[in-house]
């Protein structure tokens, strides 16, 4: 046991499945900060045609992903994200071509079954490669990766458009997306491949969601809920508050304290539970939100920052992990798929019912009553998880 507990976690392959997501989410990040720019200043349409670009890609990647589990299974993990990386690189490459709304609005939803299927699969793959012992830990690393994406994808696509053109911003994302393909296609992955000789059923719902890891993504779509929040409209937020400066140094706040957390939070929930990592983390995220809501200076801004990225940068990781455990080890694909379909449909859902509440009540009142809302969440939690019956926790009890 003593072993098995010191297996080291940044292997090559680790390294490399780190990579791919961290490019993917670069390129996802940087099209979601920059298209609805280049929708309203290139191609000269409306706001609402600009938000309509970025909730297609959620659409058609919300509308996939329950099929992404199987689709794993069937053909293979390694496989399955080779040829969906391949295509999403494809499609990034199309944006330097695609200069009509209606073309681009295809190709977004085209790209979106691809960064579907992808990210499912580098994240099945990355809680195959990990050692059992430590898979709080290892996936608190590995979602690293896309926090990181959400600091760099913005200030890459943003700076390069201040500096140049859109057509050397879709080019560099293009070829950063192209370098993740590279990552995935020289590493030799030590994963469960498909059973060539099984017999393909037909497809039935527990193809589509796991039901032991449903519990926990429904958590998870709660968070992701109140997170919308922050996702869609803090930029415009901080223009009200006459802060936008300060605004792009949030994230970057959110990424460093969550970088220093990382490490002490995963070991903290491999060794103890998850319960004394969930409770303080879903309090400094209720804070941050509160903060949030009251924010008048920079330092106000920034200090909401670090609160929301130490609290919600330790909640999605510990779910994720949670709704891996709940299931069977070679499900861990099933488990992803779920996980990210409900966590996707609370950031899209949240995106358009919080923009009702904040044109009618304006943006401070928005982050105040998401802090309220946080408290739901804190009491969802204990109902649905905090019980010894959860399959989530008995799985982590057994393995320690």
């Amino acid at each position: 046991m003593g072993n098995e507990t010191k297996q080291p976690i940044w292997t090559k392959n680790f390294i490399s499945i780190f990579l791919s997501n961290f490019f993917i989410f670069t390129a996802f990040y940087g099209l979601l900060t920059s298209l609805p720019i280049y929708v309203v200043d290139e191609l000269h349409r409306s706001e609402v045609d600009a938000g309509l670009i970025v909730t297609i890609f959620l659409l058609s990647a919300i509308v996939v992903r329950p099929f992404s589990g199987k689709l794993l299974d069937d053909y293979g993990k390694k496989r399955m994200l080779m040829v969906s990386l391949i295509l999403f690189t494809i499609c990034s490459f199309l944006y330097l071509w695609v200069q009509q709304y209606p073309l681009l609005l295809a190709l977004r939803f085209f790209q979106g079954i691809w960064f579907s299927i992808a990210t499912t699969a580098t994240g099945a793959i990355a809680a195959d490669l990990v050692p059992h012992k430590r898979r709080g830990e290892g996936l608190g690393y590995f979602v690293m990766s896309t926090n990181l994406a959400v600091v760099f994808g913005p200030i890459v696509s943003l700076s390069l458009i201040q500096a140049t053109s859109f057509t050397v911003l879709f080019l560099i994302l293009a070829i950063l997306i192209t370098a993740g393909v590279i990552f995935t296609a020289t590493s030799k992955f030590n994963i469960e491949q498909p059973d060539q000789n099984r017999v393909k059923k037909r497809l039935q719902l527990s193809d589509l969601i796991d039901k032991r890891a449903f519990p926990v993504a429904f958590i998870g779509s709660l968070v992701a809920f109140v997170y919308s929040s922050v996702l869609s409209f803090l930029s415009i937020y901080a223009k009200e508050l006459n802060l936008l400066d300060a605004a792009s140094f949030f994230f970057v706040v959110f990424a460093v304290v969550m970088l220093i957390a990382r490490p002490f939070s995963g070991k903290l929930f491999d060794k103890k539970g998850p319960h004394i990592v969930m409770y303080p983390a879903f309090a400094l995220f209720l804070i941050g939100m509160i903060i949030l809501s009251m924010a008048n200076s920079t330092f106000t801004l920034l200090l909401s920052g670090a609160f929301i990225g130490l609290g919600y940068g330790t909640v999605v990781p510990s779910l994720q992990t949670l709704a891996i455990q709940s299931t069977d080890r070679n499900r861990s694909g099933h488990a992803t798929a779920t996980f990210f379909t409900l966590f996707d449909t609370g950031i899209a859902i949240g995106s358009y019912l919080l923009g009702l509440v904040a044109a009618e009540l304006g943006y401070g009142h928005l982050y105040f009553y998401a802090a309220i809302f946080m408290v739901v969440v804190i009491v969802m939690y204990k109902f649905v998880l905090h019980r010894k019956s959860s399959p989530a926790i008995k799985e982590l009890k057994e393995s320690n």
